[in-house]
């Protein structure tokens, strides 16, 4: 019997989401708490002048796919 071990894939998530569901992905892809890396993210978009964190959240928000389990949870 074989084991097949299918890689980790970062996806947004819809469910639970404030914005876009980014913060929320990357919680689950590294198993962190979501409330640290919102804090974190916010210190970060506070401290490099709002525009790089910004733009990077808006870059993650078009190049992460949606999570289809929570596609199916919206169209319910």
């Amino acid at each position: 019997m074989h084991m097949q071990i299918t890689p980790k894939k970062l996806y947004r998530h819809v469910d639970g989401q404030v914005l876009a569901g980014v913060i929320i992905g990357f919680s689950r892809y590294f198993s962190v708490d979501v409330t640290l890396l919102r804090v974190l993210f916010a210190l970060f978009v506070l401290v490099t002048g709002f525009f790089p964190g910004v733009f990077a959240y808006i870059i993650a928000i078009l190049i992460m796919p949606v999570k289809e389990d929570d596609i199916t949870i919206i169209n319910l």
